[in-house]
């Protein structure tokens, strides 16, 4: 009897437009959408147990403005929002320097949102940067924020790169390996050729986003960042930096600098960028802390009690 061909590949045969009534939603949208809701309550959980400061703890209140010492979470709400504009900017830049040649024939097609797309690594450094910019204006503590949303940044960039799976997007180059991934059925896909099979090169970003994460859950519990200040979000970021350009490697984008497409050359320009402001905010904060941090801190204590006189060395009348 002849041998039936075994072909080692994932095929993936699924409608991924779902329908409501008169609705039509991409899957990858709403799992999308679902990504972000659980991002900021992740996010709202770390800031209700990072304090304000450090030498006390978080649920402790200040008795001199009654404020509690945790993060405002209506701060992240804010936060968030103005990490939308410095997102969409950042990554129609980084979209534009990834596709160089055509922007550079067609420079108006830049500020056409409907055309093309966006670069995630650059979106990420926009987005952070308003966001700080927003925070300065509430006069929330900066560093302390960045420290509190580098594990569930990591958090959203995972699961939303997971999400694409949904859509067919991000497949890398063909491949016929044992997990290689192949879209079939009518679609539509946003990969070209879906129907190739490929590395599910979105999937292994995501992988690798969960290992960064895992470390730098890690590396916070060992206390590493004792002041928790913004050198654990430029650590994560530059982890997180290089995990994206060594993926890359799988990706359908052309080499631009030896083996090195656009988006890897941005990626190890953020990474180093972050690196070097670590440095700087390590020198920075050499300075030992005045107390203790972490969850045996003390709590702030109310107003010093009156020192009364001692009676046994009043005066006699």
């Amino acid at each position: 009897m002849p041998t039936l061909p075994i072909r080692p590949v994932i095929e993936l045969v699924f409608d991924p437009i779902a329908q409501v009534g008169d609705w039509h939603v991409r899957l990858q949208t709403i799992g999308l959408a679902v990504v972000i809701l659980l991002t900021l309550l992740v996010a709202a959980r770390v800031a209700r147990r990072t304090p304000r400061d450090i030498t006390h703890d978080a649920d402790s209140f200040n008795p001199k403005t009654g404020d509690p010492n945790h993060l405002r979470r209506d701060d992240l709400l804010y936060i968030a929002v103005a990490a939308l504009p410095g997102a969409v900017i950042g990554g129609r830049i980084g979209y534009a320097l990834t596709h160089l040649p055509y922007y550079s024939a067609n420079p108006g097609a830049i500020v056409d949102v409907g055309q093309g797309g966006y670069e995630l690594s650059l979106a990420v450094v926009g987005g952070t940067l308003t966001s700080a910019a927003v925070a300065t204006l509430l006069d929330a503590p900066i560093q302390r924020w960045m420290h509190a949303l580098i594990l569930p940044l990591l958090f959203g960039l995972a699961a939303g790169k997971l999400s694409m799976v949904l859509g067919g997007d991000g497949q890398g180059v063909p491949w016929d390996g044992a997990w290689a991934t192949a879209y079939l059925g009518p679609g539509p896909w946003l990969s070209l050729a879906p129907e190739v099979p490929s590395h599910p090169s979105q999937a292994y970003e995501a992988l690798a986003t969960i290992g960064v994460m895992v470390v730098m859950a890690v590396v916070l519990a060992a206390g590493l960042f004792p002041r928790r200040g913004a050198g654990a979000f430029l650590f994560g970021v530059a982890l997180w930096a290089v995990a994206r350009m060594a993926v890359a490697f799988t990706w359908r984008d052309p080499a631009i600098l030896g083996p090195l497409s656009a988006d890897q050359v941005l990626a190890i320009a953020i990474a180093t960028g972050a690196l070097a402001l670590l440095a700087v905010v390590t020198i920075r904060d050499e300075s030992p802390i005045s107390g203790p941090a972490g969850p045996d801190a003390p709590r702030f204590s109310p107003d010093p009690e009156p020192d009364w006189p001692d009676p046994s060395a009043r005066p006699r009348i």
